[in-house]
């Protein structure tokens, strides 16, 4: 059976900016240290087990020039462009349905553009297991990330210790469990029964094709005159008309947690989501004060500090726990333990109509 990759590369990465915009988000972006952005090494990582021409990204059509720019070897026809943002569970559906077109079936591993593996070659082997435990089982299969700490920032997925598949180290999926406040994700920790919900999947497109028909049918009957369309004259047609009636869900909303035969492989790679500035400092040693510092930086008595500088030098004299982000047209300023609020700030910028900055 072919080996696909289905790559979600839609989203805005509000939470870093000012550098992540809209017409230039993360996964665009090199923010992981070295010069590959963050899509980049997303392809790179899955090339020994997926060729180039069985890659796909789903994304928005705003970036449609920056994934060919960033990924040139791609073949253009890859480039599944969505008509409007309708959440996850639409475009896996579209790229399932293409993959059935194109290859009666195929086992799809579905990724989002914007996370770090440190460990890619673990990773691939675990995408291995995944793969095979999808075409034993004819189940869904996601990859859970072993916790460290209590985290409160993902989704968590409980499963059945006891109740594995007798193969490739996959459990059976009790239930899966949103954000948790500290308390509860201690109590997570503590059973040893939880997982962090990675959001990266692996089945045949038969599999979730079919979930999709009985959970999601009005989408699936949209899905099938997509897939009919393909290769003909009216497909852009077509996908603008369904996009347009398809229901905006998630596929964990939508299937997952809905679904009977899912599986989760517990796994350790060195993930991380990248999810907001926080992640900057995980991902890069800091220095003898505990700075994580890029560009023209000076700091005196400045500890445990993010900035990343523009064209100007930086002068920090006393500060802690900050963030510090200079662009050509934004700074931001903000306490680490607000880093999830700099969302708002962009709230802020569209209600006053300062579009230029989001």
């Amino acid at each position: 059976m072919k080996t696909t990759a289905l790559i979600m590369a839609g989203g805005r990465g509000e939470r870093f900016w000012p550098m992540s915009r809209k017409s230039m988000p993360k996964q665009f972006l090199p923010l992981t240290g070295t010069e590959k952005t963050m899509i980049q090494s997303t392809v790179e990582r899955i090339l020994p087990l997926v060729n180039m021409e069985d890659i796909y990204i789903a994304t928005n059509r705003e970036y449609f020039a920056l994934i060919r720019e960033q990924l040139p070897e791609l073949p253009e026809e890859n480039i599944l462009c969505e008509p409007a943002a309708k959440n996850t569970a639409p475009c896996i559906g579209w790229g399932a349905v293409t993959m059935r077109k194109k290859y009666g079936d195929a086992m799809m591993i579905v990724l989002p553009s914007d996370h770090v593996v440190r460990q890619p070659a673990l990773f691939r082997g675990v995408l291995k297991s995944a793969m095979r435990t999808a075409e034993e089982t004819g189940g869904l299969v996601t990859l859970g990330i072993s916790p460290k700490t209590p985290d409160t920032g993902y989704g968590y997925i409980q499963y059945d210790t006891e109740e594995g598949t007798g193969f490739e180290s996959a459990f059976k999926v009790k239930r899966f469990v949103e954000k948790p406040n500290l308390e509860t994700a201690k109590q997570y920790l503590a059973s040893g029964e939880y997982l962090w919900n990675s959001g990266m999947f692996v089945w045949k497109a038969s599999t979730i094709l079919n979930e999709i028909k009985e959970k999601l049918p009005g989408n699936y009957e949209l899905l099938e005159k997509i897939e009919e369309s393909i290769g003909t004259e009216n497909e852009a047609e077509t996908v603008e008309g369904a996009f347009a009636l398809m229901q905006s869900i998630s596929i964990d909303y939508g299937i997952m947690e809905k679904a009977e035969n899912v599986y989760v492989l517990p796994s350790s790679f060195g993930w991380d989501d990248v999810g907001s500035w926080l992640a900057v400092e995980r991902l890069n040693p800091g220095n003898e004060m505990g700075n994580v510092i890029k560009g023209d930086i000076v700091s005196v008595g400045t500890s445990r500090c993010i900035v990343q500088g523009g064209k100007k030098m930086i002068a920090m004299v006393g500060m802690e726990d900050t963030i510090v982000v200079d662009t050509n047209d934004a700074l931001l300023i903000c306490a680490k333990d607000s880093a999830g609020e700099i969302k708002k700030v962009l709230e802020v910028l569209r209600a006053v109509n300062r579009t230029e900055l989001l």
